[in-house]
């Protein structure tokens, strides 16, 4: 992050394009939670909500199954790709048990989605905690300069001060910033992207945007593409004010797309179709 400001998300509130996107977005929310179907049946739709989430969020990282492969699958073992799907669904649903711990501590639950992603495939002491210097990163979709060890340790601890902190930036902003810092540090030697987008899932429902997590902005992210993805992340990284509004505001359209998925899930359960 390329700020100085006393509260430097909500300055990144102000920047160009930005209050329009948070403005879109609020409203987008605002309609599918006014949607006859949550009055009774809000459960079903985050608990599809959730599935499709976990798709979308593997699909970036380099499994793209089909959602009805992820639906009928039982055993995430054995191919890279199972696992990767087995990590998203992992990560999604531990993502609303942590929403206390996140307030006081972020650098805990970041740890500890590390942990759920590895799911306890890798037996060494790497697992759950940043890396150290020399140590290697999987994340291949992600090509940007890796910072080193004692850089990740910094902005980690400034990251965290600022959500503990909390301030008055919209939910979207604290969501995309989240997202992209975690993807520019790929702190961990695995699952970075899967656990940033968590992390943005776990802002996005504890801001109160998304309580009932039926947005998932991973949907979205996967909707536009992974170059549309990589682009708008160089965006964040390259820090000037038009690349994080470029990020910001991509940002939201994934959260507007992922309204959009609910909403026809809504749809499709009053039709008695799902």
């Amino acid at each position: 992050m390329s700020t100085t400001a006393s509260d430097p998300l909500a300055a990144l509130g102000s920047l160009p394009g930005v209050p329009d996107a948070v403005d879109s977005v609020r409203k987008a929310v605002d309609r599918v939670y006014g949607h006859r179907v949550m009055r009774r049946r809000s459960n079903e739709v985050t608990a599809e909500a959730a599935l499709r989430g976990s798709r979308g969020s593997a699909a970036l990282a380099g499994a793209d199954w089909n959602l009805e492969e992820v639906r009928r699958r039982t055993d995430f073992s054995g191919e890279d790709e199972a696992r990767t799907v087995g990590a998203a669904l992992r990560l999604t649903a531990e993502a609303g048990q942590l929403l206390s711990i996140w307030r006081q501590s972020p650098l805990r639950v970041l740890a500890r989605l590390h942990l759920v992603a590895a799911g306890g495939a890798t037996p060494d002491d790497t697992v759950g905690r940043p890396r150290l210097a020399g140590e290697i990163v999987d994340e291949p979709l992600i090509e940007a300069p890796l910072p080193g060890s004692e850089e990740v340790a910094g902005r980690l601890e400034g990251l965290s001060s600022l959500i503990i902190a909390g301030g008055s930036a919209p939910a979207l902003v604290t969501a995309a910033v989240v997202h992209g810092e975690l993807l520019a540090l790929r702190p961990f030697g695995s699952h970075n992207g899967l656990v940033a987008r968590t992390a943005e899932r776990i802002v996005l429902i504890g801001s109160g945007l998304d309580p009932k997590s039926i947005c998932p902005a991973e949907v979205g992210h996967a909707e536009q593409g992974r170059a549309a993805y990589v682009a708008a992340f160089e965006g964040y990284t390259a820090g000037t004010p038009e690349g994080m509004a470029a990020w910001i505001t991509h940002c939201g359209r994934s959260i507007e797309l992922g309204v959009r998925e609910s909403t026809a899930v809504c749809e499709a359960l009053q039709r008695g179709a799902a």
